[in-house]
């Protein structure tokens, strides 16, 4: 047996023992919660202190990446890529522990919270789709198979934030595997992903029915946004039913999620800078591909080329590839016409990368220099999105107030142009505004492209969130109230930006270019010449 000590780098200490005997060479992993903790509470820090867990890396393939399997994607400690098991074991905590403050009236209770995975999706017989999962469910416990469900479970004669985890999961079949590929299993679940205890899911029914014999329950589950819908139904008949009609509560947990999730903590934030970097990249080389006459789904395909081959798994969303008029359709994704000399390309795409997203907006003349009008049009894009980007360093600074700045601005820049008239007053001005730029300023960006809805864009942007600043002017080919040189023209700037913890705005996706002169001279080759 050899033991040894290493630091991951991410605020988490292990002790790697190697154990050898006839059958099997295994790692185990003790982790240690030193730094970089995802609260200071007291409370939650004394609950970590005293969940330290033994957390080993099974030596066979499981249904995810492994240290063990993936040593070029993740270190010794991580349970994603990037997200060590003291990070999960820290979420988890973190939500017992606001159910805590939510229920501080409520003494006595037993709070039992149930997130299920997402299912496998079909296409046709046989044919599935990619699988994605559950974003709530991949945040709090990092497994990445679906028909999986967490149950957290607060301990009798314990305080909050103290829980059980428990993890159901897909039985381990060797036919099923042959077709679908390897399964953790139970034992690989508790070794690996680090809960408490782990059954099989063909029991779910029995175990969701022991939970309802509790007495005064306190039930978190998203009811009305149901992730797993064979689980769901199993829910409500073996849970919520016997639960409701105890005359328990039941709660959903949508809202108390975003909020923790909308803030990211050190690992996220570094997984998200290489996200942006990636996509970014990807942008400078997909703008240096195009030339007039390209089909807008070649575009398509070597965005996604881009991103994949420098270490994404795969786009963050359906990217918007539009050519000339088309890029007035705000969510145009046939991306299947052919871009015309004359005409700018509105691209709008990102990439994932180990579960993080990124999204950018960029709009060039694919014939490499900009007409006059779009010239002029695309300097107010400019103008606006580089004012609303100083904007998110001000103290007490919301997303809603951002766009109500941004509105103004565009109004006067287009009375400017002869766009809007001169007559109007302010609140005729915001509203003409709003009507060539139909959308909001930005949103939260992290696991999801739009991130965190339940968080309303009215709360103050705070160190750890990560938005995107997005203004844009659409002038379609039937606006006859628009000057003839304008119409015609969509066009969208958009960068991703982290608040920093001194509270200023880092932009993410600074390397792909937006000034004029920087597009123009991609196209030259005098600039990123490779």
């Amino acid at each position: 047996m050899a033991v040894f000590l290493r630091n991951t780098g991410n605020g988490v200490c292990v002790r790697l023992t190697k154990v050898w005997n006839r059958a099997i060479c295994r790692t185990d992993l003790i982790v240690c919660h030193q730094r970089h903790t995802y609260s200071s509470s007291p409370q939650i820090q004394s609950q970590l202190k005293t969940t330290a867990k033994k957390v080993s890396i099974p030596t066979r393939n499981l249904g995810q990446p492994t240290p063990y399997t993936h040593p070029h994607l993740m270190k010794y400690g991580d349970v994603t890529p990037g997200i060590g098991a003291a990070e999960f074991v820290q979420r988890r905590t973190k939500l017992m522990s606001e159910i805590g403050k939510l229920s501080a009236s409520e003494k006595g209770k037993k709070h039992i919270v149930v997130v299920p995975s997402h299912p496998k999706m079909y296409m046709t017989d046989e044919i599935p789709y990619p699988f994605r999962q559950s974003t709530d469910f991949l945040y709090l416990c990092g497994f990445q198979e679906p028909d999986s469900i967490l149950i957290l479970e607060s301990l009798p004669d314990r305080h909050l934030p103290a829980h059980k985890a428990t993890l159901l999961v897909p039985k381990r079949d060797a036919h099923r595997e042959l077709w679908d590929g390897p399964r953790s299993g139970t034992q690989g679940a508790t070794d690996f992903i680090g809960v408490d205890v782990a059954y099989e899911n063909g029991g779910l029914a029995e175990f969701l029915e022991q939970l309802s014999q509790h007495n005064n329950i306190v039930l978190w589950y998203d009811f009305l946004k149901p992730t797993h819908p064979e689980f769901h139904n199993k829910i409500m008949k073996q849970l919520i039913l016997p639960v409701r009609n105890a005359g328990n509560a039941i709660k959903t947990l949508e809202e108390t999620l975003h909020r923790m999730r909308v803030i990211k903590s050190p690992a996220e934030q570094e997984l998200m800078r290489q996200s942006a970097s990636i996509a970014s990249h990807a942008f400078i080389n997909v703008m240096k591909f195009s030339t007039p006459l390209i089909n807008e789904s070649d575009i398509y395909a070597r965005i996604d080329y881009e991103c994949r081959i420098h270490g994404a798994e795969f786009l963050a969303y359906p990217p918007v590839v539009a050519g000339g008029n088309r890029a007035n359709i705000l969510h145009y994704v046939n991306n299947n016409q052919i871009v015309k000399p004359d005409e700018l390309i509105l691209m709008d795409a990102g990439c994932e990368y180990h579960g993080y997203a990124s999204d950018i907006t960029r709009t060039w003349p694919v014939s490499g220099k900009f007409t006059p009008p779009q010239r002029t049009l695309y300097e107010v894009v400019l103008d606006v999105q580089m004012k609303c980007l100083e904007m998110c360093s001000l103290p007490n600074i919301t997303l809603d107030q951002i766009y109500n700045s941004m509105l103004k601005m565009l109004g006067c820049h287009l009375q400017d142009l002869g766009i809007l008239s001169r007559q109007l007053d302010e609140m005729d001005t915001l509203k003409h505004a709003s009507k060539y730029c139909p959308h909001h300023v930005g949103h939260y960006l992290g696991m999801d492209t739009h991130d965190t809805p339940r968080v309303p864009r009215s709360v103050n942007l705070q160190p750890g969130m990560v938005i995107t600043v997005e203004p844009g002017v659409y002038i379609p080919l039937s606006d006859t109230n628009a000057p003839s040189e304008y119409r015609g023209i969509g066009i969208r700037i958009e960068d991703d930006v982290l608040i920093t913890k001194d509270g200023t705005a880092e932009i993410l996706t600074s390397q792909c270019p937006k000034q004029v002169k920087d597009i123009e001279n991609l196209f030259s080759g005098t600039m990123f010449p490779w």
